[in-house]
């Protein structure tokens, strides 16, 4: 059975993309333009209410001027 979106893995990702994201000094408007996104669907995934997906994953650490591996090990090793 696939991880519910209430998952502490989720809410352990969705913090650690926030934090990248106001680390970037960047609003969620400018990251959404960056990613080619709209506003509000970045805004559901901080808030939880949506999933993300590896390659908005990828993205958005790229677009926040992060590593995505490194990114990546930070999850696995237990948090943001």
């Amino acid at each position: 059975m696939p991880p519910n979106i209430h998952d502490d893995r989720y809410r352990i990702l969705r913090e650690h993309l926030l934090a990248l994201r106001l680390k970037a000094g960047l609003t969620q408007a400018e990251l959404a333009q960056k990613l080619g996104a709209d506003q509000s669907h970045l805004s559901k995934i901080e808030r939880g209410e949506r999933y993300v997906d590896t390659l908005l994953f990828l993205d958005w650490c790229r677009a926040c001027g992060n590593d995505p591996l490194k990114a990546m090990r930070r999850l696995i090793d237990g948090g943001a």
